[in-house]
């Protein structure tokens, strides 16, 4: 029986992150920390590709869902997590994670029912507004930290986690897009009009791919957290959601590849820059400028194969 080249590559990045782990201690602390935040970036970028790019809608809120999942997962962690057999806390990392993503899910959904019969700006709005009701909701619980911030979280995640969360992100993403289910998100998106007239329901369709994008990010949120093992509200303001989106626009809306890649860069960019000390974040933004002139539909631009085909087929 012939195997799929999308199997493939999930059964080789759970070798190689299992094998990356092995020796992750040998690596440079702050080197460590930039692969990291890559493999995490790069969860948030294609989830909200899945949102922004496939299913044609403008999300601005994603760092609310991140906020969800970080916040949920270390509640549970801190709660359960044991010190006496080390064994206990693989299984509770794998429970907090799915957990993270479930509640983010669940907040995806309350918003995504009634929201995403809006469009273009005003969907925009609206998820913005959520991300900073959930941001100032935090900020005002007590038992979450409230400003000060939620301490005392174990450091769970390494190469093994983030990694192979990423390659089930794209695993599942790139499935899904190019099944026969997955042709109704590219065709609600090219044109919601003509989709509606041949029996697909837009507001079904859009409502899925919000809440997907919306787990997707709480796992991400719950690796954050138990990587920094120390989080904020602040952290996830709308500056964290703006980042993910440019992401989005920077790799190309629609575009798998160009996402990763993308993630990849903006996540190196900063730190490659940091030797231009105060003037950091002004080549930063002449960067992305030019990029944009340049390049305004993306570094990958999406391609079309036929009516309704997605760009990565793994």
């Amino acid at each position: 029986m012939k195997i799929h080249k999308s199997v493939i590559f999930l059964a080789s990045a759970i070798v190689l992150s299992f094998l990356a782990t092995l020796v992750e201690h040998r690596l440079n602390p702050y080197y460590f920390q930039i692969i990291i935040y890559i493999g995490i970036n790069i969860v948030l970028a294609s989830s909200l590709n899945l949102i922004n790019g496939f299913a044609g809608q403008f999300s601005l809120g994603h760092a609310g869902f991140m906020a969800v999942g970080a916040y949920t997962s270390a509640v549970l962690t801190t709660g359960l997590f044991s010190s006496v057999n080390p064994l206990l806390n693989i299984p509770l990392f794998a429970l907090a994670l799915l957990c993270g993503g479930i509640v983010a899910a669940a907040f995806g959904l309350l918003v995504g029912i009634p929201s995403l019969r809006l469009k273009g700006d005003y969907l925009a709005i609206t998820t913005l507004g959520f991300g900073e009701i959930i941001r100032v909701v935090v900020q005002n619980l007590d038992f979450l930290g409230g400003a000060r911030g939620f301490t005392g979280i174990p450091k769970l995640s390494n190469f093994f986690w983030v990694f192979l969360t990423a390659a089930a992100v794209i695993f599942t993403i790139s499935n899904l897009i190019n099944s026969t289910y997955g042709k109704a998100f590219t065709a609600v998106r090219d044109d919601e009009i003509a989709a509606e007239s041949i029996g697909i329901s837009s507001t079904r369709v859009k409502v899925t791919a919000f809440v997907t994008g919306a787990f997707f990010a709480g796992v991400a949120g719950a690796l954050y957290a138990h990587f920094v093992t120390y989080i904020n509200p602040a952290q996830f303001s709308f500056l964290k959601s703006f980042e993910i989106v440019v992401m989005v626009i920077i790799g190309g809306m629609g575009s798998i590849l160009g996402v990763i890649f993308s993630a990849v860069l903006l996540t190196i960019l900063p730190e490659v820059l940091r030797t231009m000390a105060q003037y950091r974040m002004v080549i930063y933004s002449l960067l992305l400028i030019i990029i944009m002139i340049t390049r305004p539909q993306g570094l990958f631009a999406r391609r079309r194969f036929g009516k309704h085909k997605a760009i990565l087929k793994i």
